[in-house]
């Protein structure tokens, strides 16, 4: 199976001057057109000049629009990879455990609990180099979201589209989270490995004391990063509506509170270490340095290669486009302005 790309895709933002090119040229087209209404009926100035034609500018600008549209992906480098290549590589592997709960919405810190995780392990995602990575999403139970790789760009984008709905039982199982990171390893011997929990910590299910235990037992690490406030916050409500939270059976608002005593246990139980949430920029880069402390073992991973470019096809429809602008003329053909082939003769039918 082929895989394609875009070798510079930074040019792609051009794409954002698209809408206001059209905005500029709808603007200039409708003050021509405020103009020409100043000198007279519109109707009895296309009959005075036979040979103007107002609609052809427009049909000129977009075809040079859409030749422009294609000339971005044309620079941005379309590539197709036509070959899965075997390459030997030296890291570790590393399962990140995200809590997806409704308490994950809590705002205590900005914008809430689940983005900055999101952000957080973006960041943590940029660093890595040459290890394998994967992702576990957690509620009430849990589930592998992303099977261990080395394909980063697939990494961020699954991270992107992680929202609390992506596990239906509610709750936070953190020790089911954790012996599922344990069982996703791949079966490669002597590789280093560890397990990075992010979540508020309020674990109503099950022991992750245990879980921490069993994955020290195995030679993992399991590392926590506690997302939240010890005062707590409310939980907003599926409404979405604002200064609306969830309430308790006695109507009651539900506050959520960082538990980072059980957090704190959890990594001392699994060899590994707690980052706080309100210092997780300095705890992401302290994770990383004593990560790529761990000893990096050879493995092999398949990537591809052989990409060919595909540009050439873009610039040649770029070409038409172009050739195509330049042969509509501004101005009417007095020899082709009578035909028209749309129109279709009507007969006369005998009674």
């Amino acid at each position: 199976m082929d895989i394609f790309r875009f070798e510079h895709p930074i040019y792609l933002y051009l794409l954002v001057l698209i809408p206001v090119l059209a905005f500029i040229h709808l603007f200039l087209t409708n003050r021509r057109k405020k103009a020409l209404e100043e000198f007279g009926n519109l109707e009895l100035l296309d009959e005075l000049m036979p040979n103007v034609s107002f609609k052809r500018p427009g049909v000129k600008f977009y075809f040079l629009l859409l030749a422009f549209i294609i000339l971005i992906f044309a620079i941005a480098g379309p590539q197709f990879g036509s070959k899965l290549q075997t390459v030997k590589r030296k890291g570790i592997e590393l399962i990140i455990a995200l809590d997806v709960s409704n308490s994950m919405m809590a705002e205590d810190i900005q914008p809430n609990r689940l983005d900055r995780a999101k952000r957080a392990i973006s960041r943590l995602v940029d660093k890595l180099q040459n290890d394998r990575v994967g992702f576990i999403l957690f509620a009430g139970d849990a589930y592998v979201q992303l099977p261990i790789t080395t394909d980063y760009a697939s990494a961020k984008m699954f991270l992107n589209s992680i929202t609390t709905d992506a596990v239906a039982r509610q709750g936070t199982a953190i020790g089911s989270a954790i012996y599922k990171g344990i069982n996703s390893f791949t079966s490669d011997e002597n590789v280093n490995r560890a397990i990075i929990v992010i979540t508020d910590g309020e674990n109503h299910e099950d022991d992750p004391i245990a879980a921490a235990a069993a994955a020290a037992e195995k030679g993992i690490k399991v590392y926590t990063v506690g997302m939240g406030l010890p005062k707590g916050a409310p939980i907003p409500a599926l409404s979405g509506k604002s200064n609306d939270f969830m309430k308790d059976k006695d109507g009651n608002v539900v506050i959520t509170k960082l538990d980072e005593a059980t957090l704190q246990q959890v990594a001392i139980t699994g060899n590994g270490a707690y980052i706080p949430a309100n210092n997780i920029r300095n705890g992401i880069n302290n994770l990383m340095d004593e990560l790529s402390g761990m000893e990096k073992t050879e493995f092999e991973a398949k990537v591809y290669a052989d990409y060919e470019d595909q540009f050439q096809w873009f610039a040649g429809i770029v070409l038409l486009l172009v050739i195509g602008e330049f042969l509509i003329l501004e101005r009417k053909n007095r020899k082709l302005k009578h035909i028209n082939i749309f129109e279709v003769k009507k007969e006369n039918k005998e009674n």
